[in-house]
């Protein structure tokens, strides 16, 4: 067989594999290394093998991880998810729809120092739904607000996913970071349009709530002070350099181990619980990045992202009829496969395309994790929709799936307004 062959029928077999439900760290290791063993040599696979691992997890790079794991867990835990979506709710509460796009709100202020788009679900699902069902909101629209409010964690710098996508392809954490502001902000924008628009027509969806007076408003702003104030130091001190990726990660640590004293919730209790999720969190992470390098190192020996990167750019189509083409396989593929495993799947084989087409590496990277967003709240994988039917266990996930639709059409929405218009994304990068 030829190594392009064996390249084939390794990413076949990896998929076989993770239909199984294998973890995605093993199956990728497996794969990777039967593949690359089946082209070199078994010992110079199982020294690459070992050599990958530990670089990984001796990678001062990926240091960033744990510690923007670790300040979104002392947030949750602070209480900081609650206010927000309270703040939220005195503000818009009494429109059609409002409890909802309180939720959106809070979702996108919780991302910003979260990071995770399954952590945020989990965490505005047990805030928002108790209160979206208690009013009398619809499952649909209730848990697929939170299950696409949720992926804005993927998306609001600081993000797990931009981090990853950077260290794979040597770009700018910093820049990424501030290249998901704009986004972030149009899609949370297209949600509650979204929202307002349905419930308008329809007011048994999401009725209006009380109205609050202008003095709890005001009240609640200062609620939130501290979220506002950690989102702007530590992506206001990379935006500016004082700051690097690394340090802003261990500011923004710091800083929300100071809330959580300042608000008395700093306990012996709440420091066991952060340190074990995040140590349980950053460890998948780590060990999922790793088995990704070593099927990466697999397919550059099986010569599949060259031969998939000639043949985009031999196509007789223009750039951005191959930009959608691309987009469309991540659309499909983020359907099966989960959001960080395909972006460390994929971006070894697109990402050559995609330098070599001329289009900027910082846009694709929004572009590419706005499509994974997409892929959290589609079935069969759609992992928010299985967070918020986890924690609300009486809401059918049928239901979920079919709630989370308008905001799958709002995602693809937003993509195209970002593919058209590459500059809303490169507005705060500095990214040319």
């Amino acid at each position: 067989m030829t190594p392009l062959q064996i390249g084939i029928l390794g990413c076949g077999i990896l998929i076989v594999l993770l239909f199984t439900s294998m973890p995605v760290a093993f199956a990728l290791i497996a794969a990777g290394l039967a593949g690359f063993a089946m082209i070199v040599t078994p010992s110079a696979a199982l020294s690459m093998v070992v050599a990958d691992l530990y670089d990984t997890f001796s990678s001062y790079s990926l240091t960033v991880i744990p510690l923007f794991v670790f300040m979104g867990q002392v947030a949750f835990h602070a209480g900081i998810s609650r206010r927000l979506f309270q703040a939220a709710y005195n503000w818009i509460g009494h429109l059609p729809g409002g409890l909802a796009m309180a939720t959106v709100g809070a979702c996108a202020g919780f991302g910003a120092i979260c990071g995770s788009g399954p952590a945020t679900a989990a965490t505005m699902a047990s805030v928002a739904l108790p209160e979206m069902r208690r009013y009398g909101y619809s499952d649909e629209l209730a848990g697929g607000t939170v299950a696409a409010g949720g992926g804005l964690g993927m998306l609001i710098p600081p993000s797990v996913v931009f981090i990853v996508y950077a260290l794979m392809t040597e770009q700018s954490i910093g820049e990424l970071f501030l290249a998901g502001i704009v986004p972030g902000i149009l899609i949370s924008f297209l949600f509650c349009c979204s929202i307002f628009v349905r419930c308008s027509l329809n007011k048994k969806l999401g009725p209006p709530g009380p109205k609050t007076s202008w003095k709890i408003r005001l009240k609640s702003l200062v609620n939130v002070i501290e979220t506002v104030a950690l989102f702007v130091v530590v992506i206001g001190g990379m935006f500016i350099g004082l700051f690097t990726p690394i340090e802003a990660a261990a500011v923004g640590a710091a800083g929300s181990l100071l809330v959580a004293a300042v608000k008395g919730k700093l306990n012996l209790q709440m420091l066991k619980k952060v340190l074990f999720e995040t140590v349980r969190t950053s460890s998948m992470v780590f060990f999922i990045v790793a088995a990704a390098v070593v099927f990466g190192r697999f397919l550059a020996v099986s010569q599949i992202p060259f031969a998939l990167a000639n043949w985009f750019t031999n196509l007789p189509l223009p750039g951005w009829a191959v930009m959608f083409l691309v987009i469309l396989f991540f659309l499909l593929a983020g359907c099966f496969i989960d959001a960080l495993a395909l972006v460390l799947l994929t971006i070894p084989i697109f990402y050559p395309v995609i330098v070599q087409l001329g289009f900027n590496p910082i846009w694709f990277g929004v572009i590419v994790v706005i499509i994974t967003q997409m892929g959290v709240i589609t079935p069969p994988v759609g992992v928010n929709v299985y967070v918020v039917s986890g924690i609300e266990r009486d809401i059918p996930l049928q239901s979920i799936f079919k709630g989370a639709l308008p905001f799958l059409l709002m995602l693809v929405l937003a993509a195209v307004i970002l593919v058209f218009i590459p500059g809303l994304t490169l507005l705060f990068s500095g990214a040319t």
